[in-house]
């Protein structure tokens, strides 16, 4: 027994020092592959979402393979449409934009000083705290190399993207063993909260892509009908760039408001306001009526939460991460409820108790 007692304290430490040793080199590797994860959580997401369709026609009999190329088929083609359609004009624009961009700016800094002198205190505190119109305004040498910033390998885009829509295809073919694979990760136990967690899941990212398609399409044909009527250049860049805009929830009104306005000033005072009140009275019109119908009952996360995870994601991860960022409050929210929410009985006091805390000094009737 005395023999026994070392032997079998060296065969800890030596697997302390193993399973240590493995666990930094598993957490290094993750680390490396962050973007990958990322991107392969892009995919899930977006096979989950095409999915629905194709799961309800293999429901009505049909082989899943021919509901797929049915799905994927449509998708491709209205893409493919209006690529063609569209993005040639909308390339056209933006090359008008940059090659007026230094027209833009001058107009832009001479409407901005003519506004000032109708506050000559405020035009004073700036000039005091060393700030300027021109220092206002960013330059046109700043912009393009900001932009600049933004480019990438065009070929390794494109294996990228490859990649991508083959794990997308893949996944919605054949989504079987993954979604074998996934129950697998839990105990026998788990594993209904865990389906159940998924479907949730799965119906919230439906409901979050068709209202983002819906709302999105509305806010391009308004912001394209008002700029047109309004002769601010590049209409239809504006409307693209509204289109996408529900895809930052809360912060996707500010990318799709100030360029515009920014452009309107550089031709009028007079019509950059009307273009602020249009995206203000627009956003009021989705954001408190339009979008919470659309989404009805299918995405119920409070906008503090989204934010947090704009944010968060956006620090950690770039674009991406902010892309993903409401699918992953739709994640959370899921298996926040399945695995935790259910441990505990329904509490029938909880209005009254939120109540007490927001108005501790009055009584509810």
């Amino acid at each position: 027994m005395i023999r026994q007692q070392p032997v079998n304290l060296y065969k800890l430490i030596t697997s302390v020092i193993l399973y240590t040793f493995g666990l930094i080199i598993l957490l290094w590797f993750l680390y490396q592959i962050t973007n990958v994860l990322l991107l392969f959580l892009l995919a899930m997401v977006l096979g989950l979402i095409i999915s629905n369709p194709v799961n309800r026609l293999e429901q009505r009999g049909m082989k899943r393979w021919l509901a797929s190329l049915i799905i994927l088929g449509t998708i491709f083609t209205v893409t493919t449409a209006l690529f063609w359609l569209i993005v040639p004009h909308i390339s056209e624009q933006i090359d008008t934009l940059i090659d007026n961009l230094p027209d833009y700016y001058k107009s832009l800094s001479d409407n901005t000083a003519s506004l000032l002198k109708n506050y000559p205190e405020l035009n004073k505190e700036l000039q005091k705290g060393g700030m300027s119109v021109s220092a206002m305004v960013p330059s046109v040498g700043k912009t393009v190399i900001g932009l600049s910033a933004f480019s990438i390998s065009i070929l390794g885009g494109i294996f990228v993207f490859i990649i991508f829509i083959c794990m997308v295809v893949f996944f919605v073919t054949n989504p079987k063993p993954l979604i074998s694979l996934y129950l697998s990760v839990f105990k026998p136990e788990k594993r209904n909260k865990a389906e159940d967690a998924l479907k949730h899941t799965a119906v919230m990212l439906g409901g979050w892509m068709k209202s983002n398609l819906i709302g999105g399409i509305i806010q391009a044909i308004l912001v394209y009908l008002f700029l047109t009527f309004m002769n601010v250049p590049g209409a239809l860049v504006w409307a693209a760039l509204a289109f996408f805009s529900e895809l930052l929830p809360k912060i996707g009104f500010y990318i799709m408001a100030i360029p515009p306005t920014l452009v309107a000033l550089s031709i009028s005072p007079a019509t950059a306001l009307w273009c602020l009140a249009f995206f203000l009275l627009l956003n009021e019109v989705t954001a408190d009526f339009l979008m919470p119908k659309l989404r009805a009952s299918t995405m119920n996360i409070h906008p503090v939460c989204s934010l947090f995870l704009i944010l968060a994601m956006g620090a950690a991860f770039g674009l991406t991460g902010v892309l993903l960022a409401t699918p992953l409050a739709a994640i959370v929210k899921a298996y926040y409820e399945e695995f935790y929410l259910t441990q505990f009985p329904n509490d029938p006091d909880m209005e009254n108790r939120v109540y007490r805390i927001l108005y501790p000094e009055r009584k509810k009737t």
